[in-house]
């Protein structure tokens, strides 16, 4: 079913991640860092962080009109993060939008990328790893039926 309270919840999970993750990135770790290797521990820190929610979105928008759920969790979640991310560079750095334009220029894509793909594969994930239904026949590990 969909529930969009919990991709907005998930959402704003992400989004508070990626801010901080971005705050981290441009001051302790800008200090001693290359720009490039920077941009790309921006990017390559929230991935996992992201399948995760993504997998944890999955389990709960699991049924007949999942992939709906999944599509919208696939559009909003990479838009907005995009969105959110001007927004700090602007009022941080008080930067002209051409300054987050820049960012497409390194790994940047491969974030927004993640934020798409990864709510669809959830899904295929999560059925691949579950073990099968069980048929309902005793298996001798529960009480005798009398």
């Amino acid at each position: 079913m969909i529930r969009p309270s919990v991709t907005f919840v998930l959402w704003l999970a992400i989004a508070l991640f990626i801010v901080v993750n971005d705050v981290v990135g441009d001051t302790w770790i800008a200090a001693t860092l290359t720009v490039r290797t920077v941009e790309w521990y921006k990017v390559l820190v929230p991935l996992p962080y992201v399948a995760m929610l993504a997998i944890i979105h999955a389990r709960r928008t699991t049924g007949p009109r999942w992939l709906e759920a999944a599509l919208l969790a696939a559009l909003l979640w990479p838009v907005s993060t995009m969105l959110v991310d001007f927004l700090y560079v602007r009022l941080t750095y008080e930067a002209e939008p051409a300054a987050f334009l820049d960012r497409f220029g390194g790994p940047y894509p491969l974030l927004i990328a993640g934020l798409f793909v990864l709510p669809l594969l959830a899904p295929f994930v999560i059925a691949f790893s579950s073990p099968p239904p069980s048929s309902g026949e005793d298996t001798g590990g529960g009480r005798p039926h009398r």
